[in-house]
């Protein structure tokens, strides 16, 4: 599907940064990087197209793809509410949830009719800490690579502000309700609240997006503007990166409602949809 008709390779030329998430697009099942899709980047760092990351992902989990792929940019982790160089370790930007904000999402999360159907993720300097080890936290955290801390009540971590809380519920019913009801109560000028995948809802400062993320990289780091962007992207919490950047790419198994605004659907992760699309536009 291709929404605007492009000059493929007008549109190669241009391009000087490539944006890539991981989990569905650069990431499928295995949780790891297929040959295929390693090979297109590489080809695409060739031709001197440099390559990053932005992802939903804490950073020290997103920090191995970031390796894997050889990318020499600062990781746009949690949305891009923590921006930070893993070879200076400088800390470009860390956009935090206010601790009033938190506590009050927190008493949402834990009214009575909820409470048991979620598990709450509280992430405070690169740190995720939980109520209790559920089920959906134990397999969270396998993937993600990451040792959750229980800790009881998450109040007594609230000392610090989080840098991103997630509700995770397998009913995906539950988080679209919890979407619907928690866009009502909040302006996206207090909160900015998305669903990374169907079973995640996730909320960070109102100023982070993937979006506002790579303008930053891309023009205030790079000296970019957004002709010179390609970012590839399956979910809801990518639309606003794929409608900033020059060319937006969704994957084939991206929902229906993301794959509309992106100007080309890739085939799905499954498939190397990433591989196909760097060929396609870059090489």
């Amino acid at each position: 599907m291709q929404k605007a008709s492009t000059d493929h390779q007008a549109v190669a030329k241009d391009i000087k940064l490539l944006v890539l998430d991981i989990d569905g697009t650069i990431a499928g099942e295995s949780n790891t990087l297929n040959p295929a899709v390693k090979q297109a980047i590489f080809a695409a760092q060739a031709r001197g197209i440099q390559v990053a990351i932005a992802t939903g992902r804490m950073y020290g989990s997103a920090l191995r793809f970031h390796q894997d792929i050889g990318s020499t940019l600062p990781l746009m982790a949690y949305q891009g509410a923590w921006i930070q160089d893993p070879i200076t370790q400088k800390i470009h930007r860390h956009w935090v949830v206010s601790r009033e904000i938190a506590h009050k999402l927190l008493d949402y999360f834990e009214q009575p009719e909820l409470r048991s159907l979620l598990s709450v993720h509280f992430y405070i300097n690169d740190q995720l800490y939980v109520r209790e080890l559920t089920r959906e936290t134990q397999i969270y955290a396998e993937r993600s690579g990451v040792i959750p801390i229980p800790v009881g009540d998450l109040r007594q971590v609230l000392t610090n502000e989080p840098t991103k809380i997630l509700a995770l519920c397998d009913d995906t019913d539950v988080i679209d309700k919890l979407l619907g009801n928690l866009r009502r109560q909040y302006t996206p000028a207090e909160l900015y609240l998305t669903k990374s995948v169907a079973t995640f809802f996730e909320a960070t400062n109102a100023s982070v997006n993937k979006g506002t993320a790579v303008r930053y990289l891309a023009e205030e780091l790079l000296g970019l503007q957004l002709a010179n962007v390609m970012a590839i992207g399956d979910n809801f919490n990518d639309v606003e990166m794929l409608e900033y950047v020059g060319l937006g790419v969704a994957m084939g198994n991206a929902p229906t409602a993301v794959q509309a605004i992106a100007q080309w659907v890739a085939p799905s992760v499954e498939e190397d949809g990433v591989a196909v699309a760097i060929e396609k536009f870059l090489l």
